[in-house]
Protein backbone atom coordinates (compact mmCIF):
# COMPACT_ATOMS: atom_id res chain seq x y z
CA UNK A 1 0.00 0.00 0.00
CA UNK A 2 1.00 3.52 0.29
CA UNK A 3 1.80 5.22 3.55
CA UNK A 4 3.14 8.57 4.41
CA UNK A 5 6.16 7.98 6.30
CA UNK A 6 8.42 9.92 8.32
CA UNK A 7 12.14 8.68 9.08
CA UNK A 8 13.29 12.03 11.22
CA UNK A 9 11.87 14.65 12.58
CA UNK A 10 11.69 18.31 11.46
CA UNK A 11 9.85 20.02 8.77
CA UNK A 12 7.20 19.06 6.27
CA UNK A 13 9.81 17.78 3.95
CA UNK A 14 10.37 14.99 6.05
CA UNK A 15 7.15 13.85 5.00
CA UNK A 16 7.19 11.25 2.27
CA UNK A 17 4.85 8.81 0.46
CA UNK A 18 6.23 5.19 0.34
CA UNK A 19 5.49 1.37 -0.61
CA UNK A 20 5.04 -0.42 2.62
CA UNK A 21 3.21 -3.74 3.36
CA UNK A 22 -0.43 -3.70 3.97
CA UNK A 23 -0.83 -3.76 7.65
CA UNK A 24 -2.49 -7.18 9.20
CA UNK A 25 -5.00 -6.41 12.26
CA UNK A 26 -4.36 -8.63 15.00
CA UNK A 27 -6.59 -9.47 18.17
CA UNK A 28 -8.91 -6.68 18.82
CA UNK A 29 -8.01 -5.39 15.67
CA UNK A 30 -9.86 -4.12 12.19
CA UNK A 31 -8.13 -2.69 9.31
CA UNK A 32 -9.49 0.11 7.78
CA UNK A 33 -9.87 0.76 3.96
CA UNK A 34 -8.82 4.37 4.13
CA UNK A 35 -10.79 7.19 2.51
CA UNK A 36 -10.27 9.81 4.26
CA UNK A 37 -7.58 11.00 6.99
CA UNK A 38 -8.00 13.40 9.11
CA UNK A 39 -4.83 16.42 9.69
CA UNK A 40 -4.17 18.15 12.84
CA UNK A 41 -2.24 20.84 14.38
CA UNK A 42 -0.93 18.32 16.98
CA UNK A 43 0.28 16.30 13.75
CA UNK A 44 2.68 19.27 13.03
CA UNK A 45 3.81 19.59 16.04
CA UNK A 46 4.66 15.38 16.26
CA UNK A 47 6.28 15.88 13.27
CA UNK A 48 8.90 18.66 14.84
CA UNK A 49 9.48 16.02 17.52
CA UNK A 50 8.18 19.05 19.86
CA UNK A 51 5.24 16.97 21.42
CA UNK A 52 5.15 15.94 25.06
CA UNK A 53 6.40 12.75 26.01
CA UNK A 54 2.98 11.29 26.19
CA UNK A 55 2.20 11.06 22.36
CA UNK A 56 5.87 11.20 21.23
CA UNK A 57 5.79 8.88 18.71
CA UNK A 58 8.86 5.87 17.64
CA UNK A 59 10.22 6.37 14.36
CA UNK A 60 9.74 5.62 11.55
CA UNK A 61 6.36 6.27 11.24
CA UNK A 62 3.01 7.27 9.54
CA UNK A 63 0.97 9.95 11.00
CA UNK A 64 -2.33 10.80 11.46
CA UNK A 65 -4.49 9.96 13.80
CA UNK A 66 -8.09 10.04 12.64
CA UNK A 67 -9.49 7.96 10.00
CA UNK A 68 -12.68 7.26 7.78
CA UNK A 69 -13.85 4.66 5.66
CA UNK A 70 -14.78 1.15 4.96
CA UNK A 71 -13.69 -1.94 7.18
CA UNK A 72 -12.13 -4.39 5.41
CA UNK A 73 -10.69 -7.55 7.15
CA UNK A 74 -10.85 -8.65 11.09
CA UNK A 75 -7.98 -10.24 13.35
CA UNK A 76 -8.14 -13.00 14.89
CA UNK A 77 -10.89 -13.27 17.48
CA UNK A 78 -12.46 -10.02 16.33
CA UNK A 79 -16.09 -9.95 15.90
CA UNK A 80 -16.21 -8.98 12.17
CA UNK A 81 -19.72 -7.64 12.56
CA UNK A 82 -18.64 -4.31 10.67
CA UNK A 83 -16.55 -5.59 7.61
CA UNK A 84 -17.68 -4.12 4.53
CA UNK A 85 -19.12 -0.98 6.59
CA UNK A 86 -18.77 2.67 6.61
CA UNK A 87 -16.69 3.14 9.78
CA UNK A 88 -14.88 6.16 11.37
CA UNK A 89 -12.47 5.90 14.25
CA UNK A 90 -9.58 8.19 16.56
CA UNK A 91 -6.56 5.65 16.27
CA UNK A 92 -4.80 7.51 19.17
CA UNK A 93 -1.33 7.31 20.22
CA UNK A 94 -1.17 4.41 17.62
CA UNK A 95 -1.20 7.03 14.67
CA UNK A 96 -1.02 5.87 11.21
CA UNK A 97 -3.86 7.14 9.68
CA UNK A 98 -2.03 8.98 6.48
CA UNK A 99 -2.33 5.92 4.47
CA UNK A 100 -4.39 3.64 2.10
CA UNK A 101 -4.77 1.40 5.24
CA UNK A 102 -5.07 1.79 8.77
CA UNK A 103 -5.41 -0.52 12.08
CA UNK A 104 -7.74 0.11 14.53
CA UNK A 105 -8.94 -1.10 18.12
CA UNK A 106 -12.76 -2.83 17.51
CA UNK A 107 -13.85 -1.00 20.07
CA UNK A 108 -12.92 2.61 18.57
CA UNK A 109 -14.90 2.05 15.98
CA UNK A 110 -18.11 3.77 15.11
CA UNK A 111 -20.16 3.07 12.37
CA UNK A 112 -20.86 6.27 9.83
CA UNK A 113 -24.64 7.02 8.86
CA UNK A 114 -25.79 7.37 6.14
CA UNK A 115 -26.09 11.22 5.71
CA UNK A 116 -22.60 11.76 6.53
CA UNK A 117 -19.38 11.06 4.04
CA UNK A 118 -16.25 10.32 4.67
CA UNK A 119 -14.52 13.91 5.16
CA UNK A 120 -17.33 15.09 7.41
CA UNK A 121 -17.27 11.48 9.68
CA UNK A 122 -13.59 11.98 9.90
CA UNK A 123 -13.80 16.05 10.99
CA UNK A 124 -16.38 15.29 13.85
CA UNK A 125 -14.26 12.28 14.97
CA UNK A 126 -11.02 14.29 16.68
CA UNK A 127 -12.40 18.08 16.00
CA UNK A 128 -15.70 17.33 16.67
CA UNK A 129 -15.15 15.73 19.82
CA UNK A 130 -12.82 18.54 21.41
CA UNK A 131 -15.94 20.72 20.13
CA UNK A 132 -18.58 18.68 22.32
CA UNK A 133 -15.60 18.58 25.46
CA UNK A 134 -15.95 23.02 24.99
CA UNK A 135 -19.47 23.26 25.03
CA UNK A 136 -19.91 20.47 27.86
CA UNK A 137 -17.72 22.63 30.10
CA UNK A 138 -18.81 26.13 28.39
CA UNK A 139 -22.29 25.57 28.47
CA UNK A 140 -23.47 28.61 26.35
CA UNK A 141 -27.15 29.47 26.10
CA UNK A 142 -29.63 32.28 25.49
CA UNK A 143 -28.52 35.64 26.59
CA UNK A 144 -24.94 34.42 26.64
CA UNK A 145 -22.35 36.79 24.24
CA UNK A 146 -20.19 34.07 22.83
CA UNK A 147 -16.41 35.18 21.58
CA UNK A 148 -14.95 32.44 19.81
CA UNK A 149 -11.14 32.85 18.28
CA UNK A 150 -10.03 31.21 15.60
CA UNK A 151 -13.51 31.36 14.85
CA UNK A 152 -12.93 29.63 11.06
CA UNK A 153 -10.44 26.45 12.18
CA UNK A 154 -11.94 23.36 12.37
CA UNK A 155 -12.79 23.58 16.34
CA UNK A 156 -13.96 27.40 16.19
CA UNK A 157 -16.46 26.57 12.76
CA UNK A 158 -18.43 24.20 15.00
CA UNK A 159 -18.01 26.34 18.37
CA UNK A 160 -20.04 29.17 16.36
CA UNK A 161 -22.68 27.31 15.08
CA UNK A 162 -23.26 25.52 18.57
CA UNK A 163 -23.23 29.07 20.12
CA UNK A 164 -25.65 30.66 17.77
CA UNK A 165 -27.69 27.60 17.74
CA UNK A 166 -28.09 27.76 21.38
CA UNK A 167 -29.29 31.31 21.30
CA UNK A 168 -26.06 33.28 22.37
CA UNK A 169 -24.64 36.49 20.66
CA UNK A 170 -21.68 35.12 18.81
CA UNK A 171 -18.42 37.03 18.28
CA UNK A 172 -15.95 35.06 15.65
CA UNK A 173 -12.39 36.65 15.44
CA UNK A 174 -10.10 35.17 13.17
CA UNK A 175 -7.23 36.20 10.87
CA UNK A 176 -8.32 37.91 8.21
CA UNK A 177 -11.41 38.72 5.71
CA UNK A 178 -12.27 35.86 3.83
CA UNK A 179 -12.00 33.90 7.47
CA UNK A 180 -13.75 36.37 9.00
CA UNK A 181 -16.57 36.10 6.28
CA UNK A 182 -17.07 32.72 7.38
CA UNK A 183 -16.98 33.05 10.92
CA UNK A 184 -20.13 35.41 9.82
CA UNK A 185 -21.87 33.39 7.34
CA UNK A 186 -21.89 30.36 10.19
CA UNK A 187 -23.73 32.77 12.66
CA UNK A 188 -21.19 35.26 13.89
CA UNK A 189 -23.39 38.48 14.42
CA UNK A 190 -19.69 40.75 14.91
CA UNK A 191 -16.76 39.90 13.12
CA UNK A 192 -13.31 40.75 14.17
CA UNK A 193 -9.98 40.37 12.42
CA UNK A 194 -7.43 39.39 15.10
CA UNK A 195 -4.75 40.77 12.32
CA UNK A 196 -5.96 44.17 12.43
CA UNK A 197 -4.49 46.19 15.46
CA UNK A 198 -6.99 47.68 17.60
CA UNK A 199 -9.83 44.89 16.77
CA UNK A 200 -10.95 43.53 20.58
CA UNK A 201 -11.70 47.31 20.72
CA UNK A 202 -13.91 47.63 17.47
CA UNK A 203 -15.25 44.22 19.04
CA UNK A 204 -15.77 45.89 22.19
CA UNK A 205 -17.66 48.45 20.26
CA UNK A 206 -19.93 45.99 18.40
CA UNK A 207 -21.42 45.13 21.73
CA UNK A 208 -22.51 48.57 22.99
CA UNK A 209 -20.68 48.27 26.36
CA UNK A 210 -22.17 44.72 26.80
CA UNK A 211 -19.34 42.56 28.34
CA UNK A 212 -18.99 39.02 27.12
CA UNK A 213 -20.52 36.30 29.03
CA UNK A 214 -17.90 33.57 27.67
CA UNK A 215 -14.80 33.69 25.85
CA UNK A 216 -14.03 30.38 23.96
CA UNK A 217 -9.98 30.55 23.33
CA UNK A 218 -7.79 28.50 21.01
CA UNK A 219 -5.18 30.73 20.07
CA UNK A 220 -3.54 31.97 23.25
CA UNK A 221 -0.78 34.32 23.67
CA UNK A 222 -1.93 37.79 22.54
CA UNK A 223 -5.03 37.07 20.98
CA UNK A 224 -6.45 35.17 23.91
CA UNK A 225 -5.33 38.12 26.33
CA UNK A 226 -7.30 39.84 24.36
CA UNK A 227 -10.13 38.27 23.54
CA UNK A 228 -10.08 37.97 27.02
CA UNK A 229 -10.73 41.21 28.00
CA UNK A 230 -13.60 41.86 26.61
CA UNK A 231 -15.49 39.84 29.37
CA UNK A 232 -17.46 41.27 32.04
CA UNK A 233 -17.31 40.61 35.57
CA UNK A 234 -18.74 36.74 36.24
CA UNK A 235 -17.38 36.02 32.85
CA UNK A 236 -15.92 32.68 31.97
CA UNK A 237 -12.65 31.81 29.61
CA UNK A 238 -12.80 28.66 28.53
CA UNK A 239 -9.17 27.65 26.82
CA UNK A 240 -8.55 24.76 24.20
CA UNK A 241 -5.03 25.13 23.07
CA UNK A 242 -2.46 27.54 21.70
CA UNK A 243 -2.09 27.89 18.26
CA UNK A 244 -0.35 31.15 18.67
CA UNK A 245 2.48 29.07 19.43
CA UNK A 246 2.12 30.37 24.05
CA UNK A 247 -1.03 30.36 26.70
CA UNK A 248 -2.84 33.29 27.37
CA UNK A 249 -0.14 34.73 30.38
CA UNK A 250 -3.05 34.18 32.91
CA UNK A 251 -2.74 34.78 36.16
CA UNK A 252 -4.81 35.11 40.02
CA UNK A 253 -4.65 38.57 39.43
CA UNK A 254 -6.78 38.80 36.19
CA UNK A 255 -9.00 36.69 38.06
CA UNK A 256 -9.78 38.66 40.92
CA UNK A 257 -9.04 42.08 39.03
CA UNK A 258 -11.62 41.03 36.45
CA UNK A 259 -14.11 39.19 38.21
CA UNK A 260 -14.06 36.25 35.41
CA UNK A 261 -13.41 32.37 35.93
CA UNK A 262 -10.81 29.97 34.06
CA UNK A 263 -10.57 26.94 32.92
CA UNK A 264 -9.26 24.58 30.42
CA UNK A 265 -11.35 22.24 28.58
CA UNK A 266 -8.58 19.92 27.12
CA UNK A 267 -5.63 17.90 28.81
CA UNK A 268 -6.40 16.14 31.97
CA UNK A 269 -9.94 16.97 31.51
CA UNK A 270 -11.02 15.77 28.70
CA UNK A 271 -8.53 12.42 29.28
CA UNK A 272 -10.21 12.47 33.02
CA UNK A 273 -14.03 13.39 32.03
CA UNK A 274 -16.66 10.52 33.03
CA UNK A 275 -17.88 8.44 30.68
CA UNK A 276 -14.10 8.83 28.43
CA UNK A 277 -14.20 10.04 25.02
CA UNK A 278 -15.90 7.52 23.07
CA UNK A 279 -19.41 9.04 24.17
CA UNK A 280 -18.01 13.00 22.97
CA UNK A 281 -17.27 10.98 19.64
CA UNK A 282 -20.63 9.54 19.46
CA UNK A 283 -22.22 12.61 19.94
CA UNK A 284 -20.59 14.99 18.06
CA UNK A 285 -21.07 12.36 14.62
CA UNK A 286 -24.64 12.63 16.15
CA UNK A 287 -24.98 16.43 15.93
CA UNK A 288 -23.57 16.50 12.29
CA UNK A 289 -25.88 13.79 11.00
CA UNK A 290 -28.60 15.49 12.31
CA UNK A 291 -28.00 18.76 10.78
CA UNK A 292 -27.61 20.68 13.34
CA UNK A 293 -23.77 21.34 12.88
CA UNK A 294 -22.11 21.87 9.94
CA UNK A 295 -18.23 20.23 9.32
CA UNK A 296 -16.74 22.51 7.71
CA UNK A 297 -13.88 20.76 5.16
CA UNK A 298 -11.42 23.64 4.12
CA UNK A 299 -8.72 21.77 2.63
CA UNK A 300 -8.95 18.45 0.77
CA UNK A 301 -5.19 17.07 -0.48
CA UNK A 302 -4.05 13.80 -1.79
CA UNK A 303 -2.06 11.47 0.19
CA UNK A 304 1.16 12.36 -1.33
CA UNK A 305 0.94 15.98 -0.59
CA UNK A 306 0.88 15.62 3.14
CA UNK A 307 3.67 17.74 3.35
CA UNK A 308 1.76 20.61 1.26
CA UNK A 309 -1.42 20.14 3.88
CA UNK A 310 0.93 20.29 7.11
CA UNK A 311 2.37 23.56 5.75
CA UNK A 312 -0.85 25.32 4.93
CA UNK A 313 -1.86 24.65 8.50
CA UNK A 314 1.36 25.88 10.10
CA UNK A 315 1.15 28.52 7.93
CA UNK A 316 -2.32 29.41 9.30
CA UNK A 317 -3.72 29.50 6.05
CA UNK A 318 -6.51 27.45 6.15
CA UNK A 319 -10.25 27.30 6.99
CA UNK A 320 -12.06 24.45 8.95
CA UNK A 321 -11.06 20.77 8.93
CA UNK A 322 -7.92 19.78 6.36
CA UNK A 323 -8.42 16.50 5.44
CA UNK A 324 -5.96 13.61 3.22
CA UNK A 325 -7.92 11.86 0.41
CA UNK A 326 -5.68 8.18 -0.73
Amino acid sequence: MKAVRQHAFGGPGELRLEDVPDPQPGEDQVRIRVEAAGVHLLDTVIRRGEAGPRVMPSLPMTPGREVAGVADQAGPGTDSALLGRRVVADLGLASGGYAEFALASAGSLHEIPGSLDADQAVTMIGTGRTAMAILELAQPAPGDVVVVTAAAGGIGTLLVQAARNAGATVVGAAGGPGKTALAHELGAVITADYLQPGWAQRARAGLHGRGATVVLDGVGGDVGAAAMSLLGVGGRLVMYGSAAGSLIPLTADHLYRLGITASAAIGARILQRPGGLRDLEAKAIQAAADGHLRPVIGQRYDLADAAAAHLAIESRSTTGKTVLRP
